[in-house]
């Protein structure tokens, strides 16, 4: 009777808030199913939560640009989520930035997998994106479903993304679509396929290859991509790509008329001015910051005060020893045979007293 009377009670209080259907009413109380969805599940986003592909949508529908930056690790994908980002994309391109390599094409899915994992540790808001590896999707469905299957179980992402237009990577995408994964294309400059481009060449600087950008972009979209990577085209193509399709465009190297803009983590930090990542820094891609140079001080610094004696000095040896235990520690140093290990710490005492 308890129990009954509290529902009771409870559908007075509801039916007075909603006279007009009191049945209503009682549904709406006795359910925690939000009132604006069909199933119960998770409830409307917010700034700490997960980007979804519905926030995607409704950025481009509102006209605000979306964020994409790269990341391959722990650290980076904490400074992406702290920094509000909309997508974090673990990149192929580590292959280049973190492993030193000239292309995307050694690394591994192994390889990229602890990418995945580590990033997935640090970034909590951004929707997070795993690059599929030359060689893990090309052979057949069955092998591209199932790598994409590997990115998100073992790598902890929401989506994948695979390079290029060709007739099997359009069937790729559309399988692992239809497997129920999240995947966003790329076309334009794609890295994976320079032996067939002939290098780091940009696309689109003709009328068919415009035209094949537009139409790759069309497929991809038909396929079932959520969003298309624009890389190294002519602005101009990419407004018309932008245009023709009904999913978000993410640019890099493409203007400023895409639903959105992506760059590699250490290239807008300007982290590294090693010989071999001069080689391979775009042209379009801006520094806003010169972090490696600030990295790079402060290791000669410390070398130096490494070299010089400076460091550490008595502020960076927290750890004491009490008079007492000194004396007892040293009596037993002598009594081991170990006199000069004795007056060593003897010395290293007074010297650590006198500098404090």
């Amino acid at each position: 009777m308890g129990m009954f009377s509290y529902l009771c009670k409870g559908l007075r209080r509801a039916s007075i808030s909603n006279h007009s259907n009191p049945g209503l009413a009682l549904m709406r109380y006795l359910s925690n199913v939000p009132e604006n969805t069909v199933y119960g599940g998770p409830t409307p986003q917010n700034h700490t939560q997960r980007i979804t592909l519905t926030n995607l949508r409704q950025k481009v529908k509102r006209g605000e640009p979306i964020t994409m930056v790269t990341a391959y690790d722990y650290p980076s994908a904490v400074h992406l989520d702290t920094a509000g980002i909309d997508i974090c994309l673990v990149g192929d391109s580590a292959s280049m930035v973190v492993h030193g390599h000239d292309t995307t094409l050694p690394i591994t899915l192994d390889e990229m997998l602890v990418h995945c994992r580590a990033v997935a540790r640090g970034a909590k808001r951004p929707l997070l994106v795993g690059d599929l590896p030359f060689g893990t999707y090309e052979s057949s469905t069955n092998q591209a479903v199932d790598t994409a299957v590997r990115v998100l179980k073992e790598g902890g992402m929401d989506a994948i993304k695979l390079e290029g237009g060709a007739p099997s990577r359009i069937t790729a995408a559309k399988a692992i679509v239809e497997a129920g994964i999240a995947v966003m294309g790329h076309v334009g400059l794609t890295p994976q396929a320079i032996s067939v481009l002939g290098g780091f060449r940009p696309q689109g600087r003709n009328i068919d290859s415009a035209v094949k950008v537009v139409e790759t972009s069309m497929a991809l979209q038909e396929a079932g991509c959520f969003a298309v990577v624009l890389e190294c085209v002519p602005p101009p193509v990419a407004a018309a790509a932008t245009s023709a399709l009904q999913i978000p465009t993410i640019g890099i190297g493409a203007g400023p008329f895409c639903s959105g803009q992506v760059l590699v983590y250490h290239d807008l930090l300007g982290m590294l001015q090693h010989p071999h990542h001069a080689k391979v820094t775009p042209k379009f891609c801006k520094q806003y910051a010169r972090v490696g140079d600030v990295i790079n001080k402060a290791l000669l610094e410390y070398r130096e005060e490494v070299m010089n004696g400076c460091f550490p000095s008595s502020a960076y040896s927290p750890y004491k020893i009490s008079a007492g235990d000194l004396d007892g520690f040293m009596g037993s140093l002598q009594k081991m045979g170990l006199g000069d290990a004795a007056s060593a710490a003897a010395n290293a005492a007074e010297k650590i007293n006198s500098t404090k």
